[in-house]
Order: structure tokens, then C-alpha cells, then sequence
């Protein structure tokens, strides 16, 4: 069985994620998420939790034993880690090697797999030469995007920043686990 680490981020477009989740799981891969705490304000990890059937991470330093490190025991058994929805915010702390939520930790411990992020945000953050910096930068490391589309944005502008669809995130993520 495949297993990804899929991350949720502050975006209105994170109520996408539980779809994205639940056709995953029903797929048979085994979804772990992390969430920022921004994220979790957009969807409660409950949702993920009932979806997944896994624990929802949100907190670094939650008390709980665990016989691992879990940030680099998540990273480490995930064949693939997806951040969608993934803000200009998590971009450019990966771009810059920023470490300082559970998220940004554990994809800084992947090695030797894929990481694929899903952008989405207002055109102007997307379109502003940082962003696009930060983007480009990440390729040049071997990250992977699934760029987002052009539609009417929840701010009410018109432009390219919506998470692309799910179905093509969900079978993007496939083609990369070679399932069908």
C-alpha cells in the first residue's frame, strides 16, 4: 500500500483537501496529514481524521509519546509528500529552508521523494516576482507543482491562483505512485 503525507495550508481552497483525501483513501493509499494551524482554521482536522482514519498532525510539540521522531519518521515512511492547498506563505519557507511548524519540518526531511505542491492563492501573490522566485528555486531542487488555474478567485478577482481541480491533483499524485 502507497503512502502519502498530504499537506493543508491556510487557503480558503483547503475544504478541497478532504476530497482530495477522500479519493485517495478510497484508492487504497494511505493518507497521513499535517496541517498548519492557518489551515486547520479553514477545515477542522476532524474532517481529515474521519476521511483518512489517521491521526491529523498540527502541533509540533504535541505531548505524546511516540516511540519515533515523528517528523522525520513521517517524512521517512511517506513514498510521496503533497502540499494542496499550498499558500505563498509555505512556499517561501521552503524556498528559504525555514523549519518552524510541522509541516515545514517534515518536508524538509524528505529525501529521495517526490514532494508535490499545489499552489493557491490570490493572482497577485501567485503573479509577484517573489513568489515565482521561490517557485523556480523549488523546481531547481526537483520539487514538483501542479500549477494552479485561472478562475474567479474567493477574493472575487479573476486570475490564475485557484488550486487546480482535484482530479487532476488526485491523478497527478497516481501517475507519481504509479497506481491506477
Amino acid at each position: 500500500m502507497k503512502e502519502i503525507m498530504l499537506g493543508i495550508t491556510g487557503s480558503i481552497a483547503a475544504y478541497k483537501a478532504a476530497d482530495i483525501a477522500n479519493q485517495l483513501t478510497k484508492s487504497k493509499v494511505l493518507v497521513h496529514t499535517i496541517m498548519t494551524v492557518s489551515g486547520a482554521k479553514f477545515i477542522t482536522p476532524l474532517t481529515l481524521q474521519t476521511l483518512t482514519k489517521n491521526k491529523v498532525y498540527t502541533d509540533m510539540f504535541e505531548e505524546i509519546f511516540y516511540p519515533d521522531v515523528r517528523h522525520i519518521s513521517l517524512a521517512q515512511k511517506a513514498d510521496c509528500c503533497v502540499i494542496a492547498p499550498a499558500t505563498a506563505n509555505i512556499i517561501g519557507k521552503l524556498a528559504s529552508g525555514i523549519a518552524d511548524d510541522m509541516l515545514s519540518t517534515v518536508v524538509m526531511a524528505v529525501r529521495n521523494k517526490p514532494v508535490i505542491i499545489c499552489p493557491a492563492m490570490n493572482t497577485a501573490m501567485y503573479e509577484n516576482p517573489i513568489t515565482q522566485n521561490n517557485i523556480e528555486k523549488l523546481k531547481s531542487y526537483g520539487y514538483l507543482f501542479v500549477e494552479p488555474k485561472e478562475a474567479l478567485l474567493a477574493c472575487g478577482d479573476l486570475g490564475k491562483g485557484a488550486l487546480a481541480d482535484v482530479e487532476t491533483i488526485v491523478s497527478y499524485i497516481k501517475k507519481i505512485l504509479q497506481i491506477e
